[in-house]
Protein backbone atom coordinates (compact mmCIF):
# COMPACT_ATOMS: atom_id res chain seq x y z
CA UNK A 1 0.00 0.00 0.00
CA UNK A 2 1.01 3.90 -0.47
CA UNK A 3 0.51 5.55 2.94
CA UNK A 4 -0.14 9.11 1.90
CA UNK A 5 0.22 10.99 5.42
CA UNK A 6 3.29 11.88 8.18
CA UNK A 7 2.48 13.23 11.07
CA UNK A 8 6.60 13.44 12.62
CA UNK A 9 7.75 16.20 10.85
CA UNK A 10 10.34 18.47 11.78
CA UNK A 11 11.76 22.04 10.43
CA UNK A 12 13.99 24.84 10.52
CA UNK A 13 11.95 26.43 13.41
CA UNK A 14 13.42 23.80 15.47
CA UNK A 15 16.26 21.02 14.42
CA UNK A 16 14.91 20.24 11.05
CA UNK A 17 16.53 21.54 7.96
CA UNK A 18 13.44 23.18 5.82
CA UNK A 19 10.91 25.84 6.35
CA UNK A 20 7.37 24.75 7.24
CA UNK A 21 6.00 25.76 3.61
CA UNK A 22 9.14 23.71 2.20
CA UNK A 23 7.46 21.03 3.57
CA UNK A 24 4.23 21.65 2.69
CA UNK A 25 5.54 21.92 -1.14
CA UNK A 26 7.22 18.71 -0.79
CA UNK A 27 4.25 16.70 0.86
CA UNK A 28 2.08 18.06 -2.12
CA UNK A 29 4.75 16.96 -4.76
CA UNK A 30 4.81 13.39 -3.47
CA UNK A 31 0.82 12.85 -3.27
CA UNK A 32 0.54 13.54 0.65
CA UNK A 33 -3.20 13.66 1.98
CA UNK A 34 -2.27 14.81 5.57
CA UNK A 35 0.85 16.31 6.53
CA UNK A 36 1.07 16.64 10.38
CA UNK A 37 3.80 19.18 12.05
CA UNK A 38 5.36 17.94 14.96
CA UNK A 39 7.98 20.44 16.42
CA UNK A 40 9.60 20.01 19.47
CA UNK A 41 8.04 21.86 22.85
CA UNK A 42 10.84 20.41 24.82
CA UNK A 43 13.32 23.32 25.85
CA UNK A 44 16.59 21.92 25.09
CA UNK A 45 15.28 21.89 21.48
CA UNK A 46 14.37 25.87 21.14
CA UNK A 47 11.07 26.64 19.18
CA UNK A 48 9.68 29.77 19.44
CA UNK A 49 6.70 28.05 20.18
CA UNK A 50 4.10 31.45 19.67
CA UNK A 51 5.88 31.60 15.69
CA UNK A 52 5.44 27.94 14.99
CA UNK A 53 1.91 27.89 15.90
CA UNK A 54 0.82 31.05 13.95
CA UNK A 55 2.73 29.90 11.13
CA UNK A 56 1.56 26.30 10.44
CA UNK A 57 -2.39 27.77 11.43
CA UNK A 58 -1.46 30.45 8.38
CA UNK A 59 -0.30 27.28 5.91
CA UNK A 60 -3.49 25.55 6.62
CA UNK A 61 -5.61 28.30 5.41
CA UNK A 62 -2.91 28.59 2.48
CA UNK A 63 -3.23 25.49 1.63
CA UNK A 64 -6.76 23.92 2.95
CA UNK A 65 -7.82 23.10 -0.82
CA UNK A 66 -4.46 21.09 -1.51
CA UNK A 67 -3.68 19.42 1.90
CA UNK A 68 -5.08 18.81 5.08
CA UNK A 69 -2.26 20.26 7.57
CA UNK A 70 -2.33 19.58 11.02
CA UNK A 71 -0.73 21.61 13.72
CA UNK A 72 0.91 18.90 16.36
CA UNK A 73 3.49 18.97 18.87
CA UNK A 74 6.83 16.12 19.95
CA UNK A 75 6.92 16.15 23.59
CA UNK A 76 9.44 14.54 26.06
CA UNK A 77 8.30 12.86 29.28
CA UNK A 78 10.73 14.94 31.29
CA UNK A 79 9.08 18.38 29.86
CA UNK A 80 6.11 20.67 30.35
CA UNK A 81 3.61 19.63 27.90
CA UNK A 82 1.06 22.76 29.14
CA UNK A 83 2.09 24.50 26.03
CA UNK A 84 1.48 21.74 23.18
CA UNK A 85 -2.19 21.56 25.04
CA UNK A 86 -4.16 23.65 22.36
CA UNK A 87 -2.34 21.77 19.06
CA UNK A 88 -4.41 19.52 17.80
CA UNK A 89 -2.59 16.08 18.47
CA UNK A 90 0.40 15.62 20.61
CA UNK A 91 3.41 13.03 20.02
CA UNK A 92 4.74 11.13 23.41
CA UNK A 93 8.37 10.75 23.37
CA UNK A 94 10.70 10.03 26.03
CA UNK A 95 14.41 11.45 24.72
CA UNK A 96 16.77 11.24 27.84
CA UNK A 97 17.48 10.30 31.45
CA UNK A 98 17.23 12.61 34.53
CA UNK A 99 20.07 11.86 36.69
CA UNK A 100 19.30 14.43 39.49
CA UNK A 101 22.37 16.44 37.65
CA UNK A 102 20.01 17.12 35.01
CA UNK A 103 18.25 15.39 32.01
CA UNK A 104 20.60 13.35 29.39
CA UNK A 105 19.91 12.56 26.26
CA UNK A 106 20.04 8.53 25.22
CA UNK A 107 20.18 9.37 21.85
CA UNK A 108 21.97 12.57 20.57
CA UNK A 109 25.26 10.90 20.56
CA UNK A 110 26.74 7.86 21.00
CA UNK A 111 29.46 9.87 23.67
CA UNK A 112 27.17 11.03 25.00
CA UNK A 113 25.26 7.92 26.00
CA UNK A 114 28.39 6.29 26.73
CA UNK A 115 29.15 8.77 29.19
CA UNK A 116 25.69 8.77 30.74
CA UNK A 117 25.94 4.86 30.92
CA UNK A 118 29.69 5.08 33.03
CA UNK A 119 28.97 8.32 35.37
CA UNK A 120 25.31 6.73 36.29
CA UNK A 121 24.73 3.43 35.45
CA UNK A 122 28.05 1.75 36.64
CA UNK A 123 28.85 1.07 32.87
CA UNK A 124 25.76 -1.07 33.19
CA UNK A 125 23.63 -0.98 29.93
CA UNK A 126 21.17 -2.89 30.78
CA UNK A 127 20.47 -0.96 34.03
CA UNK A 128 20.31 2.31 31.86
CA UNK A 129 17.72 0.61 29.36
CA UNK A 130 15.67 -0.53 32.03
CA UNK A 131 15.38 3.00 33.60
CA UNK A 132 14.17 4.10 30.01
CA UNK A 133 11.71 1.72 29.98
CA UNK A 134 10.48 2.19 33.56
CA UNK A 135 10.19 6.06 32.79
CA UNK A 136 8.72 5.66 29.03
CA UNK A 137 6.21 3.48 30.97
CA UNK A 138 4.48 6.77 32.71
CA UNK A 139 4.56 8.99 28.77
CA UNK A 140 0.87 8.42 28.72
CA UNK A 141 -0.33 10.04 32.39
CA UNK A 142 2.30 12.23 32.22
CA UNK A 143 1.74 13.53 28.84
CA UNK A 144 -2.19 11.90 27.38
CA UNK A 145 -0.09 11.87 23.94
CA UNK A 146 -2.24 10.96 20.81
CA UNK A 147 0.60 8.56 20.04
CA UNK A 148 3.47 6.82 21.71
CA UNK A 149 6.61 8.15 19.42
CA UNK A 150 9.77 5.98 18.62
CA UNK A 151 9.10 3.33 21.73
CA UNK A 152 12.46 2.08 21.60
CA UNK A 153 14.88 5.49 20.94
CA UNK A 154 17.21 4.24 23.47
CA UNK A 155 18.62 1.40 20.86
CA UNK A 156 19.30 3.84 18.66
CA UNK A 157 23.24 3.53 18.85
CA UNK A 158 23.47 -0.22 19.37
CA UNK A 159 23.95 -1.52 16.05
CA UNK A 160 27.56 0.36 16.46
CA UNK A 161 28.27 0.20 20.21
CA UNK A 162 26.36 -3.51 20.92
CA UNK A 163 26.00 -2.04 24.11
CA UNK A 164 22.85 -4.33 24.83
CA UNK A 165 21.66 -7.71 23.49
CA UNK A 166 18.24 -6.98 22.00
CA UNK A 167 17.27 -10.18 23.26
CA UNK A 168 18.69 -10.68 26.33
CA UNK A 169 16.06 -10.98 29.24
CA UNK A 170 17.88 -8.03 30.75
CA UNK A 171 16.63 -6.07 28.18
CA UNK A 172 13.74 -7.66 26.83
CA UNK A 173 11.54 -8.08 29.58
CA UNK A 174 11.92 -4.13 30.67
CA UNK A 175 10.90 -3.70 27.06
CA UNK A 176 8.03 -5.56 26.77
CA UNK A 177 6.68 -4.72 30.32
CA UNK A 178 6.40 -1.55 29.42
CA UNK A 179 4.67 -1.89 26.00
CA UNK A 180 2.41 -4.69 27.40
CA UNK A 181 1.57 -1.36 30.39
CA UNK A 182 1.20 0.80 27.57
CA UNK A 183 -1.05 -1.03 25.10
CA UNK A 184 -3.75 -0.82 27.93
CA UNK A 185 -4.23 2.61 27.31
CA UNK A 186 -5.26 2.10 23.68
CA UNK A 187 -2.88 4.53 21.81
CA UNK A 188 -1.47 3.98 18.82
CA UNK A 189 2.13 3.51 18.77
CA UNK A 190 4.42 4.72 15.98
CA UNK A 191 6.42 2.84 13.76
CA UNK A 192 9.50 5.59 13.20
CA UNK A 193 11.37 4.88 9.60
CA UNK A 194 13.91 7.39 10.37
CA UNK A 195 17.13 5.64 12.14
CA UNK A 196 16.36 2.89 8.96
CA UNK A 197 16.25 4.89 6.50
CA UNK A 198 19.31 7.39 7.63
CA UNK A 199 21.50 3.90 7.13
CA UNK A 200 21.71 4.06 11.19
CA UNK A 201 19.63 0.67 12.27
CA UNK A 202 18.77 -2.31 10.61
CA UNK A 203 15.87 -1.72 12.18
CA UNK A 204 12.78 0.36 12.58
CA UNK A 205 11.59 1.79 15.96
CA UNK A 206 10.38 -0.71 17.27
CA UNK A 207 12.29 -3.27 16.38
CA UNK A 208 10.20 -6.87 14.61
CA UNK A 209 9.87 -8.29 18.16
CA UNK A 210 8.37 -5.49 19.62
CA UNK A 211 6.24 -4.49 16.83
CA UNK A 212 5.32 -8.50 17.02
CA UNK A 213 4.39 -7.96 20.39
CA UNK A 214 2.59 -4.87 19.97
CA UNK A 215 0.45 -6.52 17.41
CA UNK A 216 -0.27 -9.65 20.22
CA UNK A 217 -1.10 -7.01 22.83
CA UNK A 218 -3.51 -5.81 20.63
CA UNK A 219 -2.36 -2.30 19.73
CA UNK A 220 -2.76 0.15 16.89
CA UNK A 221 0.05 1.59 14.80
CA UNK A 222 0.96 5.01 12.93
CA UNK A 223 3.78 5.14 10.47
CA UNK A 224 6.02 8.08 10.79
CA UNK A 225 9.08 9.23 9.07
CA UNK A 226 10.64 12.02 11.86
CA UNK A 227 11.33 14.01 9.05
CA UNK A 228 13.78 16.58 9.80
CA UNK A 229 14.35 17.49 5.82
CA UNK A 230 11.81 17.45 3.06
CA UNK A 231 13.36 14.71 0.89
CA UNK A 232 12.33 12.16 3.64
CA UNK A 233 8.59 13.12 4.36
CA UNK A 234 7.52 9.28 2.99
CA UNK A 235 10.94 7.61 3.85
CA UNK A 236 10.69 3.77 3.73
CA UNK A 237 6.95 3.95 4.51
CA UNK A 238 6.25 1.08 2.16
CA UNK A 239 9.51 -1.13 3.92
CA UNK A 240 7.54 -0.18 7.43
CA UNK A 241 4.65 -1.12 5.83
CA UNK A 242 5.87 -4.61 4.99
CA UNK A 243 7.29 -5.31 8.19
CA UNK A 244 3.59 -4.04 10.14
CA UNK A 245 1.89 -6.74 7.60
CA UNK A 246 4.46 -9.33 8.30
CA UNK A 247 3.96 -9.09 12.12
CA UNK A 248 -0.03 -9.68 11.97
CA UNK A 249 -1.36 -6.05 11.88
CA UNK A 250 -4.07 -5.62 9.36
CA UNK A 251 -4.46 -1.79 9.44
CA UNK A 252 -2.47 1.39 9.79
CA UNK A 253 -3.97 4.59 11.54
CA UNK A 254 -4.00 8.14 10.35
CA UNK A 255 -5.47 11.52 11.55
CA UNK A 256 -7.53 13.47 9.66
CA UNK A 257 -9.99 16.61 10.13
CA UNK A 258 -13.17 15.30 9.58
CA UNK A 259 -16.15 16.90 8.17
CA UNK A 260 -16.89 19.15 11.36
CA UNK A 261 -12.78 20.27 11.63
CA UNK A 262 -12.05 18.18 14.29
CA UNK A 263 -9.33 15.77 14.44
CA UNK A 264 -10.01 11.86 14.40
CA UNK A 265 -8.21 8.60 13.46
CA UNK A 266 -9.12 6.65 10.53
CA UNK A 267 -7.89 3.03 9.91
CA UNK A 268 -6.69 2.11 6.31
CA UNK A 269 -6.52 -1.71 5.57
CA UNK A 270 -2.72 -2.81 5.44
CA UNK A 271 -2.08 -5.15 2.08
CA UNK A 272 0.80 -7.27 1.50
CA UNK A 273 4.08 -9.18 2.64
CA UNK A 274 7.75 -9.18 3.51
Amino acid sequence: MEIKANYHTHTNLCDGKNSPEEMVLAAIKAGLKHLGFSGHFDPDVYMDIDKYKKEIRSLQEKYRDRIDILLGAEVDRLFDVAKARDCEYIIGSTHGLNTGEGIISVDSSPEILQKLCIDHFGSDYYRLTKAYYDLEATVVDVIKPDFIGHFDIVTKFNDTLHFVDEEDPRYLKSALDTLEHLCKYDIPFEINTAAYYRGMKKEMYPNMQLLKALHDFGARIVISSDAHNSAVLTGAFDIAAEKAAFCGFKSVNILVHDRNGHIAWEEVPLKGKL
